[in-house]
């Protein structure tokens, strides 16, 4: 669209706003900010990745204020088609040229009709000529497994994604004691199946770029590796479980001390709870009567 902004750094600037809004549940600035993300840029999945924004704003979606979960629910559906289109386009370039080059081919060979060439969408070990190299077949496979992984959304070259490759198998092997038994089978499995998680590509992009060391990722539990709206949903669910005990426990006190960022009402039911250690503040838990909004705050 004419006038949208596609500029990296300054998309960046307010990442870094609505990170520190939503660090400080401030409902009004996030409103704001996700309203100028809408309305002010045009992005590309590059500039979603090298900015960070998809992360920030898909967190969100599981906010607390129905007008920041739907705002970002609708910015996250608005950027989904956007990227989904402009990949729609890339292919179909592709396969223009590639059909193209084909014909040209066919014309070189004695009038022989072109082969249809399909596009390859995901990139492989296979698709980029990669294999493992290091003497052991079962090794082998792994590292191009793990290469798979890593490659198939990604722009990086090929020569730094089987860097990464062979040297997160490598962590494996040595901390399986240079094994290829069943704890090291199971370990590539688990990584390459969370790596390929269409849902989590900040973890393949975390690993390509360096941010996680290979050495770090190789030791990762699922949870660890786990998406940032996957953990914020997995904290949500242990929230509610918490609640729930404490709901079974003695009555809660009644306040109007509280206002729900909800309904903006004030009558509130809450409890505290020792939910740290002994020298840390205690944890209260707020439930609105009128809404059902829970929240807490230490």
């Amino acid at each position: 669209m004419p006038g949208l902004s596609t500029d990296v750094v300054e998309l960046k600037k307010y990442v870094k706003q609505l990170q520190a809004a939503t660090a400080a549940q401030n409902e009004s600035d996030i409103v704001s900010i996700l309203k100028i993300l809408k309305n002010e840029f045009d992005v590309t999945e590059q500039l979603l990745r090298d900015s960070k924004a998809g992360l920030a704003v898909g967190k969100l979606r599981i906010f607390a204020s129905t007008d920041v979960s739907g705002l970002a629910k609708e910015l996250v559906r608005k950027w989904k088609t956007a990227v989904d289109k402009q990949k729609e386009i890339d292919k179909r370039k592709r396969e223009v040229s590639e059909q193209a080059s084909g014909g040209q081919k066919a014309s070189a060979g004695a009038g022989k009709p072109a082969t249809p060439i399909t596009p390859t969408v995901l990139r492989t070990a296979k698709s980029d000529s990669v294999s493992g190299k290091t003497g052991d077949k079962t090794r082998d496979k792994c590292v191009e497994l793990i290469y798979d992984a890593l490659a198939s959304d990604s722009s990086a070259p090929i020569e730094l994604i089987l860097k990464r490759a062979i040297a997160v198998e490598r962590a494996v092997y040595d901390n399986q004691g240079e094994s290829i038994g069943g704890p090291y089978r199971n370990k590539i499995r688990s990584l390459f199946v969370n790596l390929k998680d269409k849902n989590n590509p900040s973890l393949r992009e975390n690993i390509v770029s360096g941010e996680i060391s290979p050495e770090k990722f190789s030791t990762m539990s699922s949870e660890e590796m786990a998406s940032e709206e996957q953990k914020a949903a997995l904290n949500k669910i242990k929230e509610e479980n918490l609640f729930k005990s404490l709901a079974a426990q003695e009555a809660e006190a009644e306040t109007e001390a509280f206002q729900c960022s909800k309904c903006k009402q004030r009558k509130c039911r809450y409890r505290q709870a020792q939910t740290r250690s002994a020298d840390e503040p205690m944890t209260t838990f707020v439930t609105c009567v009128v809404c059902g909004n829970r929240w807490k705050f230490s």
